[in-house]
């Protein structure tokens, strides 16, 4: 096959890297010397992998892949890089050389120089693909150099190193030729997920050939693709791959008001109304097991909010207690705390007295203590409020420790320490120790709805 014919059809076949596809040719192609290593990096699923293996396929060089990401340990590697070579090498016509024995121990990189040396004697060219070298499990710093050293030390092996980020340093040497994939960008994404378009029909085949076509479900895919890249998928899709299977998820849903017969298959900019929930949310990038059907239905949706711990009744009562200790000032304990106190002012002459003037200085409002955090208190006055807010009867016919209690919200970092005594062999049950709640507003008011108690009457402004 001439060059210009190869190119038109690896173009054909792979969409959007004809660059990378004329360097290759020309550092790869059959008759010409090759470079002892090339490196081809680029971010995931960018085409390295298939790209290269494209290539190979169409020239006539042997060569093997392996991919390192299946390999467990160094020696494993190697193994496997041996035993492709030879795979390689028996499918070739050159028959004395593929008959040569091979016992499969190749325990360090001399021996593998040593196995490839021979195993490649006689060989005009023979390209080794090592695919995802950086993420092999158990790799050393020196294994790199070495492997890209293996070209050196047979003239006819050339090596294709396949990694996602090169470091500069990588291979402790300069001159090796670098192939860099580039992510794809919105044109290009939206030409690669277009060239397959999928069905709107569920008794048509799922993805849409040239033997089959079919103009309405190409056009609606083709407008369905671009939304989805501007809603979701140029922020959130991490490459080609999620922002297909995010298609893919999406489009059962959105063509679903065609199958029943609600729009036309042309009523895009209705059908764009009609599920823009299926836009708004992230959902469609998550993995679950529940079907697509039933997670992407025509509705907001709505974050599930979090419950509060099962507490027993007075632990519950203790842990409100504090709240109030550190978001009510002291000064207005006896106000909202005592049993007995006279709440209407008398003046001497009798009546009420009258409302004082507001002064200038009443006008700058103070900032509310909810919004200044929790204030630390002692523990005695958390128990005092404790009385005062749960009956006398409760309290008496209760067997539970109250200071255990406290001990027990410690330990569940529902309380925490405040001060300079907030050491870790500070004592818990300390009656002068300062303490500070460490739960917000909404999870206590939850707390306090399940046991009858009006919070909201108890806080100061």
């Amino acid at each position: 096959m001439l060059p210009d014919e190869l190119l038109l059809v690896l173009n054909d076949q792979i969409s959007c890297r004809e660059v990378q596809i004329r360097q290759l040719l020309q550092l790869l192609g059959s008759g010409l010397p090759s470079p002892p290593t090339i490196v081809l990096h680029g971010l995931e699923a960018t085409g390295k992998s298939l790209t290269i293996s494209r290539i190979l396929e169409h020239i006539d060089v042997p060569h093997a892949i392996v991919k390192s990401r299946e390999c467990i340990t160094t020696r494993h590697l190697l193994e496997r890089i041996l035993a492709s070579s030879q795979t390689a090498i028996k499918n070739t016509n050159d028959g004395p050389i593929a008959a040569m024995a091979f016992d499969g121990r190749c325990e360090n990189i001399s021996a593998l120089t040593v196995h490839l040396r021979c195993l490649l004697e006689g060989v005009e060219k023979f390209i080794l693909v090592l695919d995802g070298l950086d993420a092999q499990r158990e790799i050393t710093p020196t294994l790199f150099p070495a492997i890209a050293r293996l070209g050196e030390v047979i003239p006819n092996l050339t090596t294709a190193l396949i990694v996602t980020s090169p470091n500069p340093r990588l291979l402790h040497f300069a001159g090796t030729p670098h192939i860099h994939f580039p992510p794809y960008s919105r044109s290009e994404s939206l030409a690669i997920v277009s060239s397959c378009p999928l069905s709107i029909s569920p008794d048509l085949p799922r993805q849409i050939s040239p033997d089959n076509p079919d103009e309405d479900s190409t056009w609606l895919w083709g407008r369905f693709t671009a939304a989805v890249w501007d809603s979701l998928g140029k922020g959130c899709a991490r490459d080609i791959v999620s922002f297909r299977n995010v298609c893919h998820r999406l489009w059962r849903p959105f063509v679903q008001p065609i199958l029943d017969g609600t729009y036309d298959k042309r009523d895009f900019s209705r059908l764009m109304v009609r599920n823009r929930s299926l836009f708004q949310s992230e959902a469609a990038l998550t993995e679950n097991i529940i079907p697509v059907i039933a997670v992407f239905q025509p509705t907001v949706l709505r974050a599930s909010k979090k419950e509060p711990h099962s507490l027993p009744y007075i632990t519950t009562y203790l842990l409100i207690a504090a709240y109030l200790a550190s978001y009510n000032p002291a000064r207005l304990d006896t106000t909202f705390f005592a049993k007995t106190s006279e709440r209407v002012r008398r003046k001497k002459g009798g009546g009420t007295a009258a409302p004082r003037h507001r002064t200038a200085n009443t006008k700058h409002r103070k900032i509310q203590r909810r919004l200044l955090g929790p204030q630390p208190f002692v523990l005695e006055r958390m128990l005092a409020i404790f009385h005062a807010i749960l009956s006398d009867r409760v309290v008496a016919s209760s067997t539970a420790d109250l200071l255990t209690q406290v001990a027990t919200l410690a330990g569940l970092r529902l309380l925490i320490r405040a001060g300079a005594g907030a050491g870790a062999g500070a004592d818990v049950l300390d009656g002068q120790a300062k303490w500070r709640v460490n739960v917000g507003g909404e999870y206590v008011l939850g707390l306090a709805r399940r046991v009858g108690f009006e919070l909201e009457s108890y806080l100061a402004e």
